[in-house]
């Protein structure tokens, strides 16, 4: 394995300008970085990764932290920060906690041990509780409203309120909401978006139109087989979740229930099957892979010493009306 000595020969210049060329080539004069980078290939010079690290004190891992990587929706955030870190130099150490906090701290504590430089958390944990010495961390999706941490987040509750209002406006008035996760922070803005809809319609909540889920599929079914039986089933269902709502219509289409001409549905995330049930599925979009870019250039700007231009960034949420939702008759 040739040694930057050799490529400096080759290429005419200096130790220091093979490093700087390699390091940093945009500050680089172009006929410069072409006799360097000839010079590169000539010699099968490869930088010592180790060596470069203990100068820099930095591993070049990023941690990130997700709560069900069999998501779709989590799936399309990764592919954001797999993008954005990749294009700034940065590896990604991927942990599918599954809400698993031990998991949790022992992945988010490579950092204590120098084998990653920072922390992108997707769930509302905090795995360094109790800490003194907290390391670069940014927070996305599902955030610690308490926490100084940058965050990337949705306004989950008037995303919640738009696609209830929908309803409402369509003549629903016994609208259903499958929840997700008792503890989740998404789970509770979005309960009281619905229920602000509600409430600005003059209806009452009825607590016997809510039924707990957690995101699935499998939960989705579980809560509409259990909605069609009430005395007087909804006449619309607002799901937590894209999956969830999958997971109804099949339900529904089992039960010989039209959708939407008997029973509305609606979900949240837009994943990539959202277009293609049928009936298409009306749902709250949300820009997924920019949650995952927007964290890791947060963190970038921290592990670089500055202060992220904005704490929070609340990102945009758009309505999809499509053809799983229509006039309540």
């Amino acid at each position: 394995m040739s040694n930057i000595r050799r490529v400096a020969e080759l290429a005419g210049v200096s130790v220091a300008t093979v490093s700087r060329t390699l390091k940093n080539p945009d500050v680089v004069a172009p006929a410069t970085r072409e006799r360097v980078q000839a010079a590169v290939a000539a010699a099968n010079y490869r930088p010592n990764g180790m060596a470069v690290q203990f100068r820099s004190r930095r591993t070049g891992n990023l941690v990130v932290l997700v709560p069900l990587i069999a998501n779709s929706f989590f799936a399309r955030v990764i592919a954001g920060i797999q993008q954005a870190a990749q294009a700034a130099g940065y590896r990604v150490l991927l942990c599918d906690t599954a809400g698993d906090e031990r998991r949790e701290r022992e992945y988010a504590e490579l950092v204590y041990a120098r084998q990653a430089d920072g922390v992108i958390q997707l769930r509302a944990f905090d795995p360094f509780a109790g800490q003194g010495d907290i390391p670069p961390v940014v927070n996305a999706c599902e955030v610690l409203a308490e926490h100084t941490w940058p965050k990337v987040r949705l306004d989950n509750r008037a995303a919640a309120r738009c696609l209830t209002e929908h309803l409402l406006a369509l003549g629903h008035r016994r609208i259903a909401l499958i929840k997700g996760p008792e503890d989740s922070p998404l789970t509770l803005e979005r309960l009281a978006g619905y229920q602000e809809a509600l409430t600005q319609a003059g209806i009452a909540l009825d607590p016997g139109l809510l039924h707990e889920g957690d995101f699935t599929l499998a939960a989705g079914a579980a809560a509409a087989k259990a909605l069609l039986t009430l005395p007087e089933r909804p006449t619309a269902l607002f799901c937590c979740s894209d999956e969830m709502a999958i997971g109804a219509l099949q339900i529904l289409r089992r039960s010989g229930v039209r959708v939407p001409e008997d029973i509305s549905l609606a979900g949240f995330d837009d994943i990539a099957f959202a277009a293609y049930t049928e009936p298409p599925l009306t749902t709250i979009a949300q820009p997924a892979e920019a949650f995952g870019q927007r964290a890791v250039a947060m963190l970038l700007e921290v592990l670089n010493g500055g202060t992220p231009a904005a704490r929070e960034v609340v990102l945009p949420f758009e309505l999809k009306v499509r053809g799983s939702t229509g006039v309540c008759r």
